[in-house]
């Protein structure tokens, strides 16, 4: 099915509940996704939500990769057309029998069956890649961190989770950057969201301030309305401003300062809750990282995707 018959198709659904509603997530190695994907996942409940990484569509294991001339970033290292087919086959409704990559061992394992609910959350590498698969979303974000951030991140993951040291880590970095280049970092213009978690630049503030987060909103989506937000629930932990996007287009661009206490977090938290206007409370599990700290812009950052979901295709 060509990816316009599939918006055609979605769009077309009788019932709401005749398809989920779609998010992906694109990003680097260690950009921040699964933790994202994660505290969603915490606040709508595994009965509503069903969440699945396309890096399990890698094409060989990881002993397998090492004599290749590519990385698991390059589109011919993954089953690009079977993960399309799969997502097209959540996307309207259709369980699928998922391949499965073990990260702590890089082995290939038993495929699994996935079943879509109300929200299906697709995170890793290569959803946005191509077409098709950018038409089975709702909602599309792509994680661009700074560089040193994200390189920072893979090596605490990586020397941590997956049994490699530092100098290790820094090697594969600079063996995928060509590729990180041509194929991931790409994604980021085709997404409706750019999340970018980093310091304030310009600031000095002390050791172990919480990153801050900055949040494109392209016109491609309706978003919430942040001046009304913000006019109700006045605060620093945030503002918004217009910007030139890198292609020179303006778009809204969201400033979450990691500066900013809990309780001024909480009331803009409170404010883009209200406006969805449903029954159930603010969720709780969001902005919780690795180590069990919570940071006050990332759950701002979930809530604001909380809302796409809810809101279904914006």
């Amino acid at each position: 099915m060509p990816d316009k018959q599939l918006r055609i198709h979605r769009a077309q659904a009788a019932r709401p509940d005749t398809r989920p509603t779609m998010l992906g997530i694109s990003g680097d190695s260690a950009a921040g996704k699964t933790t994202l994907t994660r505290g969603l996942v915490d606040a709508l409940g595994s009965t509503r939500s069903t969440s699945m990484c396309v890096d399990d569509y890698h094409r060989y294991d990881r002993r397998e990769r090492r004599d290749l001339p590519f990385t698991p970033l390059h589109p011919d290292c993954n089953h690009v057309q079977i993960m399309e087919q799969h997502l097209r086959l959540l996307a309207t409704g259709n369980p699928i029998l998922k391949p499965v990559y073990d990260h702590s061992t890089g082995e290939l394992a038993r495929p699994v069956l996935v079943e879509p609910h109300e929200f299906v959350l697709v995170e890793g590498l290569l959803p946005l890649h191509t077409k098709l698969a950018r038409a089975c979303f709702d909602v599309t974000v792509h994680l661009d961190p700074p560089e040193d951030v994200r390189a920072a991140w893979k090596i605490q993951r990586d020397t941590h989770k997956r049994g490699y040291r530092p100098e290790q880590v820094r090697a594969e970095l600079g063996r995928r950057e060509p590729e990180s280049a041509e194929f991931i970092r790409p994604q980021r213009e085709l997404a409706d969201i750019v999340i970018s978690f980093a310091p304030i630049e310009g600031r000095d503030d002390p050791p172990g301030t919480p990153l801050s987060a900055t949040i494109l909103m392209r016109p491609t989506i309706r978003h919430p309305n942040f001046t009304e937000i913000l006019a109700k629930a006045p605060t620093k932990a945030m503002h918004l401003a217009l910007k030139r996007d890198s292609d020179g287009r303006p778009v809204d661009a969201l400033h979450i300062h990691g500066y900013a206490s809990a309780e001024e977090s909480t009331m803009v938290a409170k404010a883009i809750w209200e406006g969805l206007d449903v029954d159930d409370p603010l969720p709780e599990h969001l902005g919780v990282l690795d180590d069990g700290r919570r940071n006050e812009p990332l759950r701002l950052a979930q809530l604001i995707l909380l809302h796409h979901l809810i809101r279904g295709s914006g």
